[in-house]
């Protein structure tokens, strides 16, 4: 071996250690610098779907976002493997990626026609020359000129060896408190190719509505078990709040104005967009359309390609609570894909006494958004509510992500994935 590969060889091993240094504590689905905007990870050619394809299964995700700087930089990504709770394992990357650690983003475009000036940067993963080889949760780590510290932003993805079938019901819960107001999961998860020797220990389940981690479910033994088939029934599991169907906002077309819209600056190089001030829907009664489930689309409009013609507006968003008086010991969050699912206090909104409104406001892309109010409890930030109630009609969408554990692994493996929509089960 030469000395020119002995140094690489080094320089390699030197940056693997000192990003599985860095990484701990890293929060998934986070943005860490200002310039970055509509960063987005879903399987290709379907926005609305969960970052997830099979291990070996030719799948592929589509990662960009947008850098407001308009100028050339040189980002990368990697992957870090992790636990079913999002820590990483304690694994060197050299044992889940193979081939290079570290990917340059090479593909990027700067906006034209747009007001709002940016770089527009795109991948499609995962790239042949570095991709993961164990399924279960990955961190998608993206950073500068290959310095895994100047972190721009992460994504949650997962990758799935499909040995386990899920079959599920959506029911109304039997507790009368409950009834009108909640939705519960009724399901079973079938094993195969696996032993198994402690189900309880060794198989574990996560429960997502609509995406959202910020709710999500765990921790639960199966509440019976049959050779290889998992049942889980019981009365207070994967029991979740029903919601209302999602608040929109269609900014496709900034000259376009729909009718959520009051008024519009157009400014020689930037948008203002103002809505119509929302009002509380809780105890109005419950009417169906389709929604979005919370995330947001950018389709194309005019024959413009929306990823690098599609322009910014700051939207300004104001919320009256009953009366016009704030809400005693509760923090206000707008919420939802637009706002990356994040209570960060740069997404509180300010009351105006004055006006008797909250008031807010973000940098969107154009698109069609989905988006409601959270409020938090001041004195107990994981008490957590939709201002619009909650109602077991709602249409809603469901994961169950399926894990496995070996006494002699040192991760998770994620063996199952299905989703199951509220108003598609017979049963609600």
């Amino acid at each position: 071996m030469t000395h020119k590969k002995i140094a690489a060889l080094i320089l390699f091993q030197f940056v693997l250690f000192g990003f599985s240094k860095n990484v701990r504590g890293l929060s998934p689905d986070s943005i860490y610098m200002n310039n970055i905007k509509t960063a987005r990870l879903y399987y290709a050619g379907n926005e609305l779907s969960l970052p997830v394809i099979n291990l070996n299964g030719g799948g592929q995700l589509q990662l960009y976002f947008d850098d407001l700087d308009n100028d050339v930089k040189n980002y990368y990504y990697t992957y870090q493997l992790c636990n079913i709770d999002w820590t990483p394992v304690e694994l060197n990357q050299i044992d889940y990626i193979k081939g290079f650690a570290q990917i340059r983003i090479s593909s990027y475009r700067f906006s034209s026609i747009a007001l709002t000036r940016y770089t527009h940067y795109e991948a499609t993963l995962p790239d042949r020359s570095g991709y993961p080889v164990k399924s279960g949760n990955y961190i998608l780590k993206v950073y500068l000129d290959g310095d895994t510290s100047q972190l721009a932003f992460t994504k949650r993805l997962m990758i799935a060896d499909n040995k386990a079938s899920v079959a599920a019901r959506i029911i109304q819960p039997f507790a009368p408190s409950l009834y009108q107001t909640h939705q519960r999961l009724q399901f079973t998860v079938a094993i195969k190719g696996i032993d198994v020797f402690n189900a309880s220990q060794q198989i574990k389940v996560v429960l997502l509505q609509n995406y959202r981690w910020d709710n999500a479910q765990t921790g639960f033994p199966p509440t019976f078990i049959r050779g290889s088939v998992l049942e889980y029934n019981s009365e207070n599991l994967g029991v979740f709040p029903a919601g209302k169907e999602w608040r929109w906002l269609d900014i496709t077309d900034f000259h376009l104005q729909s009718d959520r819209v009051v008024t519009a600056n157009y400014g020689k190089q930037s948008t203002d967009i103002f809505l119509k001030t929302d009002l509380p829907r809780d105890g109005q009664p419950y009417i169906y359309y389709h929604d979005l489930n919370g995330m947001y689309v950018s389709p194309s409009l005019r024959g413009l390609n929306p990823y690098w013609e599609g322009d910014y507006a700051t939207v300004y968003f104001s919320l009256a609570p009953p009366n016009g008086v704030a809400y005693t010991n509760k923090d206000i969050y707008l919420y939802g894909a637009l706002t990356n699912y994040n209570y960060t206090d740069s997404l509180k909104m300010n009351f105006n006494a004055d006006k008797g409104i909250y008031e807010t406001h973000l940098l969107l892309k154009q698109g069609f958004y989905d988006y409601t109010y959270m409020a938090v409890d001041k004195n107990d930030p994981q008490i957590r509510n939709e201002l619009d109630g909650n109602y077991y009609e709602t249409e809603n969408l469901y994961t169950i992500l399926v894990y496995f554990r070996s006494f002699t692994d040192r991760s998770d493996q994620l063996i199952g994935v299905a989703n199951f929509d509220s108003r598609a089960n017979p049963d609600n």
